[in-house]
């Protein structure tokens, strides 16, 4: 396993739309076992592949406390939604910045998992959360886009102003 170096807004290389999985194999798998090592260590609760410019639909995700319960998606769909609930999120890839975002409070999505089966599945709360949040990032869609006009150009002046200060 790799860690792999996540993009931070604003590179252009996020709002890229990732491509369909068309089976998943070794190379996928090993891809998944890096975005989890990635996840993890950043620490983050959800990590898509776009994150860290591989333009696949994959996405994990683990919110569980002691960070032992992965979900991996590949070729993750929304198919339906209920409720609204708003939550405060951040972004592996907007470090520092968190902002209240409305979204669907129930999902029901399908997917294939990390053997290429697939497989449908409700979430609520937390977890529906997080999963239209990677969604959005396999959309080239980041959370920031989901608030107002004058917090997005607040947040891009403070990233590109990180983004030209050396580490």
């Amino acid at each position: 396993m790799a860690l792999l170096p996540i993009l931070h807004y604003p590179d252009p290389r996020l709002r890229n739309t990732a491509v369909a999985v068309g089976a998943v194999d070794a190379r996928v798998r090993r891809l998944i076992d890096d975005l989890l090592e990635t996840m993890y260590a950043a620490p983050g609760i959800g990590l898509a592949a776009t994150q860290v410019n591989v333009g696949l639909r994959v996405v994990t995700i683990d919110i569980s406390e002691r960070r032992d319960q992965p979900l991996c998606l590949v070729n993750p769909e929304i198919l339906a939604s209920d409720g609204w609930i708003e939550t405060e999120e951040g972004c592996l890839s907007v470090p520092d910045v968190y902002e209240t975002v409305r979204r669907a409070e129930w999902v029901r999505f399908s997917a294939l998992n990390r053997d290429g089966e697939p497989f449908e599945r409700e979430a609520e709360q937390t977890l529906a959360v997080c999963i239209q949040h990677e969604v959005d990032h396999l959309d080239g869609k980041l959370f920031v886009d989901r608030l107002s006009q004058l917090k997005r150009q607040r947040i891009r002046k403070r990233a590109s102003r990180r983004q030209r200060i050396p580490a």
